[in-house]
């Protein structure tokens, strides 16, 4: 049966890359997009939202979030790496679509409470509307399957700065109510990332292979490639967001640890997740009644990619079987 899940995302090329897989799986019931401001501003990135889920042939709601994160000033946007529009400069100028008339946060409690215990949320953004979800709403982590988010780093740096990983340092107070929670959360970040190799020969690949989404990829990507080699100094971009939804799918590709983790909220470390893993013992107060966390540690990066060309290459009615 396919999982029923609302992907919380600011398009966003990695975001791009995510949004396709899961339409055209069948192993996904996309319920909805939710959007966040992040490689954008809210309106930009909604804007793509409409464009990807109309690019990809599919009915799919799309819901406006937060413009802001609930705390803290909003950090700038990250134009080098995703360019002015979060889409490489290949945003198109007008879309077909329209939001519906209810916001992110409102979407997300009303479609987990009409499911409940059978909704996974998938933020593969800043966990805004996911923290604003949870204030207006306390029962909804029990009425939540699970949260797979993309974010954060356990053993190593940060990617933003030297403690924090992007989605958590946008919002960390967002991403502590999410840690917090009474849930079951998989927290995919730099440590399972950093392991998955996205090049440019594989795009090209899927641009020869995978339609029109394919080529509209290989487009949206070269600054994104650009952004890496020139700046990073890799000849490859780190597979983030898809991974996320790729593991809601073939968890065996990832390896895990259960823990329990903290956002540090302020100060030069602001947006760092400390895990505690559960086997660790901690005289320090502060770790009890935490989310069950399962800490992604690394992947097999070989066949994270393998699988997404594969999906991305079949039928859409085969892909993620």
């Amino acid at each position: 049966m396919a999982e029923k899940i609302i992907i919380d995302t600011d398009p966003g090329i990695d975001d791009a890359f995510a949004i396709f897989y899961a339409l055209r799986s069948a192993a996904f019931d996309v319920l909805g997009l939710t959007t966040v401001y992040g490689n954008a501003s809210v309106e930009q990135t909604t804007h793509n939202a409409l464009a990807l889920v109309a690019a990809a042939d599919r009915a799919c709601p799309v819901a406006r979030g937060a413009s802001d994160p609930m705390e803290i000033e909003r950090r700038a946007y990250p134009t080098m790496v995703h360019g002015e529009d979060g889409m490489g400069g290949c945003a198109p100028e007008t879309v077909s679509g329209s939001v519906i008339d209810q916001h992110a946060v409102d979407f997300i409690i009303e479609t987990v409470r009409a499911h409940p215990g059978e909704v996974t949320l998938v933020p593969i953004g800043p966990l805004t509307n996911i923290g604003l979800a949870l204030q207006k709403d306390p029962g909804l982590a029990s009425l939540t399957k699970r949260v797979v988010l993309m974010g954060g780093a356990a053993q190593l740096n940060g990617n933003v700065t030297p403690a924090a990983e992007a989605n958590i340092y946008d919002d960390p107070h967002a991403a502590e109510m999410v840690f917090s929670a009474d849930w079951e959360v998989v927290m995919l970040g730099l440590d399972a990332t950093h392991d998955v190799h996205l090049t440019e020969n594989t795009v090209a690949e899927l641009a020869r292979e995978g339609g029109a989404q394919g080529r509209f990829l290989q487009q949206a990507s070269a600054q994104y490639f650009g952004f890496h080699r020139d700046v990073v100094g890799l000849d490859f971009c780190h597979f983030h967001d898809p991974s996320a939804l790729i593991y809601c799918v073939r968890p065996d590709l990832f390896t895990v640890q259960p823990s329990s983790v903290r956002v540090v909220t302020d100060g030069f470390a602001a947006g760092k997740t400390v895990a505690k893993p559960d086997s660790r013992f901690t005289g320090q107060a502060g770790w009890e009644k935490r989310a069950r966390v399962s800490v992604c540690l690394a992947a097999d990066g070989y066949a994270v990619i393998e699988h997404y060309v594969s999906a991305m290459q079949a039928k859409p009615s085969a892909a993620g079987t």
